[in-house]
């Protein structure tokens, strides 16, 4: 058996990829289901029900794909260029840090300009932290993985000790938690009664611009160029590590944006826990789309969803709601098979095989 790179590779066949590890990862969580002592039928339904089956219901599931969305096109971007950005985590923290020091009363400005002037402060926060690892890999080689995954813990940490220090909210009664952000800093919600904020229409503006960026512009064919073939790139005059640079400030100052989103937006204070790895699952959420910006807002709604879902199905008939996190990873583990096989066909050797059998 031998992998031949395929010199054509079928758009059917690259829609398709996604919807088949969409369906293998819910064939492992119906078997998983069904070791639990329940119906799969009644599993998906319960899920189904509790990310769509009331207003509420669907106003939280939206409300979580928001930072999803941002995270997501996060990792596309960086991925669509062969940069391996695996600190989303740690960037939506900076965001969030950064819009906690300057959005509870340091600043104070109409909400018109206040809004803008933090979505501002968070995408810069987000795009520093990623200065250094950028500079390691342009001018070191190091390998951008291990230093922006240790950048997540580093970050972390320092917001803990924020969080229990100088940013702590004397009013918290005890709990390691930051002032609220003021007034005028808030995300207004869209529905009444609910946590679905301005954010979420932030996050579809922002894939729409990175799909036009990637389409229609100069910059977004050198990313692409870069992502293709780095070396073909820099032969015909691309500047690699200026793409690179440009690229790791959007990427980081989406991350940022997921992080404004969540102090901003839905709970209106820093918390250590305001993020159950949203920074992570981005990298699913980008893999799921095909790093298509577009598609992306479509794997964070499908994501998001699961999530929901299986904390009402765990309530309903005591299924573990980790079914949600197996068929996130399963869905990321088929899609990656599927992405080889979009560029390479298995051959079988038959003269070998029949002598493997004899």
């Amino acid at each position: 058996m031998q992998f031949e790179a395929r010199e054509h590779t079928p758009v059917a066949f690259l829609l398709i990829v996604p919807l088949v590890a969409v369906l293998c990862s819910m064939l492992l969580a119906s078997l998983l289901i069904i070791w639990a002592g329940q119906s799969p039928l009644q599993g998906f339904a319960l899920i189904f029900k509790g990310a769509f089956g009331s207003s509420f219901a669907i106003t939280e599931t939206l409300a979580k794909t928001t930072p999803l969305i941002f995270t997501g096109l996060a990792a596309a971007v960086a991925f669509k260029a062969k940069f391996w950005n695996i600190g989303g985590e740690g960037q939506l923290y900076c965001g969030a840090l950064a819009v906690t020091w300057l959005g509870t009363g340091i600043v104070d400005l109409p909400p018109i300009l206040m809004i803008p002037f933090l979505i501002l402060v968070g995408m810069i926060a987000g795009a520093t932290i990623l200065m250094l690892p950028v500079f390691l890999k342009n001018q070191l080689k190091v390998d951008e993985v291990v230093t922006t995954l240790l950048l997540n813990f580093i970050i972390l940490l320092f917001v803990g000790y924020c969080l229990e220090g100088p940013l702590k909210d004397p009013m918290s009664m005890g709990w390691p938690q930051a002032a609220p952000i003021i007034d005028s800093g808030i995300f207004p919600t869209l529905i009444e009664r609910s946590r679905l904020h301005l954010g979420l229409i932030f996050a579809l503006l922002a894939a729409v611009i990175i799909w036009a960026i990637f389409r229609f512009t100069l910059w977004g064919f050198e990313i692409r160029a870069q992502g293709l073939n780095a070396t073909a790139s820099h032969h015909a005059g691309i500047n690699s590590n200026w793409t690179i640079f440009k690229v790791a400030l959007l990427s980081g100052g989406l991350a940022g944006l997921a992080g404004v989103s969540e102090v901003a937006g839905l709970k209106g204070y820093l918390t250590l826990d305001i993020s159950p790895g949203y920074g992570y699952t981005g990298i699913a959420v980008a893999m799921l789309a095909n790093l298509h910006p577009i598609g992306v807002v479509f794997s964070a709604l499908f994501l998001a969803s699961i999530f929901v879902g299986a904390d009402f199905m765990g309530r309903s008939i005591g299924v573990p709601n980790f079914i949600a996190d197996i068929m996130v990873a399963s869905s990321v583990l088929c899609i990656l098979i599927g992405l080889l096989l979009c560029k390479y066909r298995i051959r079988f050797n038959s003269s070998r095989l029949k002598q493997v059998i004899s």
